[in-house]
């Protein structure tokens, strides 16, 4: 479905990834793993060619198509959807605004307000409070639900458990589990580790721009000399 290959990518003159390739196949959770700043947020910003950084080499294909020369809205437009670092909600717009700028609320194919809703019980209690007023899980639930409502085929998810209660780690990784149950491929970076392996099929370390582990989660699990070398975990 997804495929890196080499890719290049600059924050004016500093060189972040230095050649990093990785794939995302339907049905597939592939876990992005690595300390802050080595590069995982700037893998995601260049899948979906935001401003910053700038891809100098390197392709990024999907379904065979290529990706680099696209604007984001036309990714996204690809059925390639990005639930961001930090939620990125709207203060003043309210949980159903949020869903139905995407699609109209009366839409009845693939995902609806209403299975979003249906999907998060707590948004449905909230369906009109403005994103301002929302608790940091019940921001993350809706940033997900956003996400959903352009029936994506792929799912990039950065950070997507941070600040989270363990309760709401649990119910987000039980919805992520049952994406890829309906053939949706997920890239997932993520800072808690424990979660990433419980879902993920596949894990790529990265470290300083590039991937320095590749392999399922099982072995990375029988892998402690990598889990402390570029994870810091014991």
């Amino acid at each position: 479905m997804l495929e890196v290959t080499d890719l290049h990518s600059y924050y004016g003159d500093a060189h972040v990834l230095q050649g990093v390739s990785l794939k995302v196949a339907p049905g597939e959770i592939v876990a992005l793993l690595g300390r802050n700043g080595m590069g995982k947020t700037t893998t995601i910003r260049s899948i979906m060619n935001l401003r910053d950084p700038v891809v100098r080499s390197g392709d990024i294909t999907f379904h065979g198509q290529r990706l680099n020369d696209l604007r984001p809205h036309d990714i996204a437009k690809r059925k390639i959807a990005l639930v961001p670092q930090g939620r990125r909600l709207f203060p003043s717009l309210t949980v159903v605004e949020h869903l139905t700028m995407l699609k109209s609320a009366s839409a009845r194919d693939g995902w609806t307000v209403e299975r979003v809703l249906a999907t998060f019980p707590r948004l449905a209690e909230r369906r009109q409070h403005r994103g301002n007023q929302l608790s940091g899980g019940e921001r993350q639930m809706l940033a997900v639900g956003r996400a959903l409502m352009i029936d994506p085929e792929l799912v990039l998810m950065d950070e997507p458990s941070e600040g989270l209660a363990p309760v709401m780690v649990q119910h987000l990784e039980g919805v992520i589990a049952s994406l890829r149950k309906e053939g949706l491929g997920i890239l997932l970076v993520e800072q808690n580790l424990y979660s990433a392996l419980a879902l993920a099929d596949r894990i790529y370390l990265i470290e300083t721009g590039r991937i320095v582990h590749h392999g399922t989660a099982a072995e990375l699990q029988a892998d402690p000399a990598s889990l402390q070398k570029y994870l810091g975990v014991h």
